[in-house]
């Protein structure tokens, strides 16, 4: 294969362009859920270490 066959291959192949979008759709989704979710585990993560520290003392 030549070096201009090879070239053009790469430049209209595009298998790299779809996982491409697939890591920034999944970068977004994730953005979201900390967003949306964020709160609520933080809140339920301080409940936790302050009753496991009541507990035990420390």
């Amino acid at each position: 294969m030549n070096t201009f066959t090879s070239i053009r291959k790469f430049l209209t192949e595009e298998d790299g362009i779809t996982a491409l979008e697939y890591g920034i759709l999944a970068a977004i989704v994730a953005g979201i859920i900390v967003v949306t979710v964020g709160p609520q585990l933080s809140t339920f993560f301080t409940t936790l270490f302050t009753y496991i520290t009541t507990k035990t003392g420390i």
